[in-house]
């Protein structure tokens, strides 16, 4: 049995390497990253990031993160480019070539064809004097002194150096384009960002025959029968036009029972609330949550300008949309 000190002195080395080779990108800031910038700002086409094994893993991973963050981008692997995959690529295209050593031969071998079409080559190398830093029209230096592994064989600080690179790449090109969290969440409409971001109350409130409702003449019974039905532990309570008057809920009606409050000959307006907080079905469904976090209440009355009654909502609603 391996002493568990060892396995945590090894994990401490390892952290503490790709830390160091990460710090040393910083001062590789320079001019070649600016052009590289502009290059990718300056795209008509696609970003087509490449990489053969362990680079192209950090190359999807590169791609994903351009694409979600304003930069159109996909991965291709360059095997798979000498066999027709080369004809995603075009002229209006850039392409980012990864590769530690910057000879990779699956790399080096689509260079020609990359440079014949005249799509602009960005290379992320560990040797600036390699193969495809040479050709490329701004390379950025992701070399690092130590791999983490003591082998020095599997890419480990290489690989977290280039992922770091490409990150950096991400948010410069975020921050020039002046990307939004909205726009953000656009590219992630499945994620709960997404969801905060993009979904309207109209998109998840009761509306028509779903909005619980009743006549402010009605008895309070009458107006429980309603709740009951409705199921969202809350009426609205309208006027004749359907104008708004009041809201009555479960706490209210715990309230109006610890006044031994006869339910069948109270009229509903003598013990609802009136001056009810009310929301729009226009902002967003995040806005409304905050609205009931804030005043600790479990529902809200959607209202339109005239103060029509036209929807409902409850904290249930906005568990279920994926809101909270």
């Amino acid at each position: 049995m391996v002493d568990s000190a060892k396995f945590i002195n090894s994990a401490k080395r390892a952290i503490e390497i790709e830390r160091d080779a990460i710090s040393q990108l910083i001062g590789r800031i320079d001019a070649s990253f600016a052009k590289a910038c502009q290059i990718l700002l300056d795209c008509k086409g696609r970003v087509v990031v490449t990489g053969m094994g362990k680079s192209g893993h950090i190359g999807k991973k590169i791609a994903a993160t351009l694409a979600s963050t304003g930069t159109p981008s996909f991965f291709v692997h360059p095997g798979e480019a000498s066999h027709g995959d080369l004809g995603m690529i075009t002229a209006n295209d850039v392409v980012i070539a990864i590769s530690n050593s910057g000879n990779t031969a699956e790399v080096v071998t689509i260079l020609p064809l990359i440079k014949r079409m005249e799509a602009p080559l960005i290379s992320m190398t560990g040797s600036p004097t390699s193969a495809l830093a040479q050709e490329a029209n701004a390379n950025l230096d992701v070399s690092v002194e130590l791999e983490a592994c003591p082998l020095g064989l599997a890419p480990t600080s290489s690989t977290t150096a280039t992922l770091v690179m490409g990150d950096a790449l991400a948010i410069a090109l975020l921050e020039a384009r002046g990307f939004s969290a909205e726009d953000f969440a656009f590219s992630h409409p499945g994620g709960s960002l997404g969801r905060r971001l993009l979904l309207k109350v109209s998109d998840i409130m009761h509306s028509g025959d779903r909005i619980p409702s009743v006549n402010h003449n009605v008895l309070l019974s009458d107006a429980l029968l309603e709740i009951s039905e409705k199921g969202l532990g809350m009426t609205a309570v309208v006027d004749d036009e359907q104008n708004l008057c009041g809201l009555f809920t479960d706490g209210d009606l715990r309230r109006t029972i610890d006044k031994s409050v006869d339910i069948h000959k109270t009229r509903i307006d003598e013990v609802m609330t009136a001056n009810c907080r009310t929301i729009s079905a226009d902002i967003l469904a995040a806005e409304a949550l905050a609205i009931m976090e804030d005043g600790k209440i479990n529902g809200l009355i959607v209202v339109d300008k005239e103060q029509h009654v036209v929807g409902a909502l409850n904290m249930h609603d906005l568990l279920k949309a994926g809101v909270i």
